[in-house]
């Protein structure tokens, strides 16, 4: 069991900013939320694309922001240089571990393979009983659609348990979705990753 001084969220998103300036306006929206609810972001530590937007629109806020970043990313000059603090470790799966232990409740807002990687493994995690964190699914410009219909068809050819399914707490508002996540947090938390 670890105990926490505040309340903090892992925030996983896209290195790169999409097409549509709703993922923007969501990024910076969770941000101030999220602050003015004395809740620090824990991310992947980058300044660029949705992570960067969120990053600086907390850090512009006042709030707490730590980045964990891979060395080799920072070598690639992609950390940013102004959060409250900045973590880098050896691996991609050591930045997920050291993410997760850190924090009471994880949400993914729209990106690519990095950000459905993050998302799944720590899903796993949960049905493994590693972790008993909520999850949150940001769905902006119902982007999550598609994966939604996959999860939904999981559960009825049988792959998925609908308790399982259920774990995932899918909201289209920001305002929503922090609101329904929130009541769900502790600051004693149970995971196999406190230790980080």
């Amino acid at each position: 069991m670890r105990s926490f001084d505040r309340l903090r969220w892992c925030v996983f998103c896209g290195s790169k900013s999409g097409t549509d300036q709703r993922y923007a306006d969501a990024a910076r929206l969770l941000a101030r939320i999220l602050t003015e609810r004395g809740i620090g972001i824990v991310y992947g530590g980058g300044h660029v694309g949705l992570m960067g937007i969120l990053a600086d629109a907390a850090l512009e806020a006042g709030g707490e922001v730590i980045g964990v970043i891979p060395r080799f990313m920072v070598e690639e000059e992609l950390a940013h240089d102004k959060l409250s603090s900045l973590h880098i470790v050896s691996t991609m799966h050591e930045r997920k571990a050291f993410m997760a232990g850190l924090v009471h409740a994880f949400i993914a807002l729209p990106g690519g393979f990095g950000t459905a990687e993050e998302f799944f493994e720590i899903v796993t995690w949960r049905q493994l009983r590693l972790h008993d964190k909520p999850i949150g699914l940001l769905n902006v410009n119902r982007f999550f659609d598609p994966l939604i219909a996959w999860m939904d068809r999981a559960v009825d050819e049988g792959f998925l348990k609908p308790r399982h399914r259920e774990m995932i707490i899918v909201r289209e508002q920001v305002a929503d979705l922090v609101s329904d996540l929130l009541p769900l947090c502790s600051l004693a938390t149970r995971g196999s990753y406190d230790e980080t």
